[in-house]
């Protein structure tokens, strides 16, 4: 007799359906698990060992074979434990065999039975809803998986209340989903003294997701702007708090099963590897950008980051996805983030100041920028010299508008571009609209034609520049509550595109 449980093995975001069966047949005595098992799946057997035994069953004095099927695809990860063990004791004619063929299982077991947390509840519930099965995995992950409202999550504190749940002892009640996550802390642009020119342009950022680059004097307040972008945002919707949420589930970030609706804020080092920004390492785990997917991510002291680093961001930007290459797999996630990164003018930072500026200028200015490359530039929407704030903005009294103003005219801006681009497929705000859509719903009238025209012949723009003022121009419109986008619109965002500092 074979007995079958089933459980996933991860691919980026995606959880592929695995079979596990088990064998009990006659011969030497052994315990063995085949289907392209990593370390920790080859360790599961001494942990089941251990577990069974912790519950007063011991193994039979057979040749016990566990097979992962498909048995070519990579299975790591110590969630593997759970749906082991209940194969075999299903096996066993311990627990029903029926009953657990209709079940998805993951978890790890401690030595005591013990169910113990493992990342990637969420989209395992997923993959169960669509195969029609329940979900079993441990009780703390439980109110995580049990956002999906289409599968019944079972989620025992051991293997033992997982048996008792199986033979009809004590059967447990389905898992209820966690608490939406709130933050309610985040930091407020009242607090911000002059730079309304850089407050503007994040608020441009912000309505139609498009890519900044805030260059200024050490102190000018460029991180302290960008720090409080999250505060001018719009809520996830449900559909992109799922997304966001299922590549938190991976990462191990969701706190006690709660999804947020508030959009990521991600803020990496300029030390970060590639790996880091963009994912890898051991099992392909998603990287800064994939953890910043439908929010921010905020890359400050860029010129300091590694060139390779810098050069791995230019394909992710345009598709909104990641492709982590590997020998035996290719692993996608989703990377729509709004880029948000700082610099310094020269490496002292003080270019712009004549008395202070060193003996090197303005070359320094030229070499220390020069890291970051044409084409990486060319893809930043936005681009904005943060000056220096005078004492006398300093002693004024708080702005009298916030962040609340603000996010008020962004989710505007946000509803009339849901609107829009309701029937385009993947297509949600206005950075993603390119092609003949963009050329519909960015058309600017006669005079803003004209004056790109200009634009174009004295600057030399790309077709990416120039699509991408196109983009800027239709967010500007929007916020200014125009159908059409006119040539004030255009100038503004022809100005925010050409920085003197900044051209190109």
């Amino acid at each position: 007799m074979v007995a079958r449980a089933h459980t996933v093995a991860f691919e980026g975001v995606e959880a592929r359906p695995v079979e596990v069966q088990c064998a009990i047949s006659a011969g030497i005595p052994a315990f063995s698990i085949v289907g392209l098992p990593d370390k920790a799946v080859s360790e599961a057997r001494e942990r089941v060992r251990a577990a069974l035994g912790a519950m007063a069953v011991a193994l039979p004095s057979k040749r016990i074979t566990v097979n992962l099927s498909p048995a070519d695809l990579p299975k790591e990860g110590s969630h593997f434990d759970l749906p082991i063990a209940m194969a075999l004791l299903a096996a066993l004619e311990i627990v029903p065999a029926d009953l657990v063929e209709q079940t998805v299982a993951l978890g790890e077991l401690s030595l005591d039975g013990d169910l113990v947390s493992v990342i990637g509840a969420l989209p395992a519930a997923m993959t169960a809803a669509e195969d029609g099965r329940s979900l079993l995995c441990p009780a703390s992950c439980g109110p995580e998986a049990a956002w999906v409202d289409a599968v019944q999550v079972i989620a025992p504190a051991s293997l033992t209340a997982a048996v008792r749940h199986f033979t009809g002892q004590t059967p447990l009640a389905p898992a209820s989903a966690g608490e939406v996550v709130t933050t309610g802390n985040l930091r407020d642009f009242r607090d911000v003294k002059g730079q309304e020119r850089a407050k503007r342009a994040l608020e441009i950022a912000a309505a139609g997701r498009h890519h900044v680059l805030l260059v200024g004097a050490p102190g000018a307040g460029k991180s302290m702007l960008a720090a409080r972008m999250p505060g001018i945002l719009p809520p996830l919707s449900p559909a992109e708090a799922l997304e966001t949420s299922m590549i938190h589930s991976l990462a191990g970030l969701l706190d006690e099963g709660g999804i947020s609706r508030d959009r990521p804020f991600r803020e990496p080092h300029h030390t970060a590897s590639v790996p880091a920004i963009v994912g890898g390492g051991r099992g392909a785990k998603p990287g800064e950008i994939s953890l910043a997917h439908n929010g921010v991510l905020f890359l400050d002291e860029l010129p300091e980051f590694p060139r390779q680093v810098l050069e791995t961001l230019r394909q992710p930007i345009e598709t909104g996805e990641v492709v982590v290459a590997r020998a035996n797999a290719h692993v996608r996630y989703p990377c729509r983030f709004l880029l948000v990164a700082a610099a310094n003018p020269c490496r002292c930072g003080h270019l712009a100041e004549p008395g202070r500026a060193c003996a090197r200028a303005p070359a320094c200015g030229e070499d220390y920028l020069g890291r970051i490359s044409g084409p990486l530039l060319d893809r930043f929407d936005l681009r904005i010299e943060v000056p220096p704030v005078a004492f006398s903005d300093l002693d004024l009294p708080e702005a009298g508008e916030g962040s609340a103003e603000i996010a008020a005219r962004v989710s505007r801006a946000r509803d009339v571009q849901t609107e829009r681009y309701a029937e385009a497929s993947g297509v949600r705000v206005n950075a993603d609209a390119e092609g003949g859509l963009l050329e519909q719903s960015a058309r600017p009238d006669s005079e803003g034609r004209a004056l790109l025209q200009k634009v174009s012949d004295r600057f030399g723009l790309t077709a990416r520049g120039y699509h991408r003022i196109l983009r800027v121009a239709r967010t500007i419109a929007d916020l200014d509550g125009s159908a059409e986008v006119r040539r004030p619109h255009v100038a503004e965002a022809v100005s925010f595109r050409l920085s003197s500092a900044l051209a190109g």
